[in-house]
């Protein structure tokens, strides 16, 4: 029964990513399902009215909603789970049409740090948004449209002694043939949408693989897919946050904090050190009649648990892993530790989602980095930085991460959603 439940969840997961090519569909993805549930949806340059019950704000290509249930008071405190939308891929440059030698082409750059090995030779949507003359923004998503090319073995000989792309030469994507007289990307974007291309005045559009994700191995246990960091992460926070808003418990405050812009460090007015989640915190407190001590104290009795994909250990590179710690996949979610704070797990952090863990009877791993080789980091340690929160850095493991096509363990995602509504309840 368990294995059917998480079987079950992770085909809800690949509907989620599906409908979610770019951050700005994630956000959007699960803002329709939350209006569906009865959430009610807030306009940042409107006034607030709130009163118990559930909310979402989107800002760009982020998302945050939130149960106020009866008993919040000024100083109950958040309990909230913190992901990202965005995925490492290309994004479209300006004057994107491009092309030679009668192909045409698109002009990208690469975003963030994908494999981009990994992007070759697969069928590619572009998708995000548009945003036309009279300032409206509509959301954009091709079919099938784009492909890059790997050279044949039989031109480049060496080819399996090692690849190198250049960035700019090697990655444009072809979409067509023929005249590039008659070659239009913004074209094709623009029909996606509906509207009518001469009135695009601006965008921003990123690839993202065409293939849905799906489940195999010998016992159907693992599943490949793109954009799982991080979707799996928003996925499972909207889901707990939608289950926990069936029958809110407790007088903190459940909220969900899907930022953009964490494959690039976070510095926008949509990422993680922007001023997204402290301005929503602040209108919250404000409805609730906090002053500054009650706001300190709210804080201080508040948590987040950053949750963002972590490594399984490769089994052709166990180099790569700590010799003590090798997570595996389906073995439940990474409790992530790091001593230079590129984690924001602390030791009290630590017990509490052990007892999380305990009370929804999911296992978890821990992880931690092998010294010779960098560890990235999170929105967790600057949520922790810019608010004073409590954080717990945890995620599912992966193996193939910032890959087009990563590859997780069926049961972690339905485990990390199990512990994230244990979370926001307790």
């Amino acid at each position: 029964m368990a294995f059917a439940a998480a079987l079950a969840h992770i085909s809800d997961l690949a509907d989620y990513v599906a409908a979610s090519p770019s951050s700005y569909h994630a956000a959007d993805s699960a803002a329709r399902r939350l209006q569906a549930a009865g959430f009610t949806a807030l306009d940042e340059a409107q006034a607030w009215q709130l009163t118990p019950g559930g909310y979402y704000v989107v800002r760009d290509g982020a998302i945050i909603a939130w149960v106020q249930p009866e008993g919040a008071t000024a100083s109950a405190g958040f309990h909230i789970l913190g992901a990202h939308t965005d995925s490492p891929g290309f994004k479209l440059k300006p004057k994107p049409t491009t092309g030679a030698h009668g192909w045409w082409q698109a002009g990208v750059e690469v975003y963030g740090g994908p494999l981009l090995n990994s992007w070759l030779d697969r069928e590619l949507v572009l998708a995000g948004r548009l945003v036309l003359r009279d300032g409206s923004t509509h959301l954009t998503c091709t079919e099938p449209l784009l492909r890059i090319p790997q050279l044949a073995i039989h031109l480049d000989r060496a080819v399996n002694d090692g690849l190198k792309l250049d960035r700019q030469t090697h990655t444009n994507p072809i979409f067509g043939a023929g005249d590039l007289a008659d070659a239009d990307i913004l074209g094709e974007l623009a029909a996606a949408a509906g509207v009518a291309a001469d009135q695009v005045a601006g965008y921003d559009v990123l690839t993202a693989p065409a293939q849905r994700g799906e489940v195999f191995g010998a016992g159907k246990e693992f599943y490949a897919g793109s954009r799982l960091d991080n979707l799996s992460s928003v996925h499972a926070g909207l889901i707990a946050l939608l289950n926990y808003a069936r029958d809110p418990q407790g007088g903190r405050i459940a909220m969900l904090a899907a930022f953009d812009h964490e494959e690039l460090g976070s510095e926008s007015r949509s990422g993680a050190c922007g001023p997204f989640l402290e301005e929503v915190l602040g209108r919250i407190q404000a409805s609730l009649g906090a002053g500054v001590e009650d706001s300190a104290r709210a804080m201080a009795n508040s948590l987040c648990l950053s949750a963002d994909a972590g490594h399984a250990v490769h089994p052709n590179y166990p180099e790569r892993h700590d010799p003590a710690n090798r997570p595996m996949l389906n073995a439940g979610p990474l409790l992530k530790i790091n001593g230079n704070q590129r984690y924001a797990t602390d030791a009290v952090g630590a017990a509490a989602f052990a007892g999380w863990c305990e009370q929804a009877e999911v296992p978890y791993q821990e992880f931690v980095s092998n010294n010779q080789v960098p560890c990235g980091s999170t929105i967790g340690p600057l949520t922790a930085t810019r608010l004073g929160i409590r954080t717990v850095d945890v995620g599912v493991p992966l193996l193939s991460m910032h890959s087009a096509r990563e590859m997780c363990g069926v049961d972690d995602p339905w485990y990390l959603t199990r512990v994230a509504e244990v979370f926001f309840a307790n």
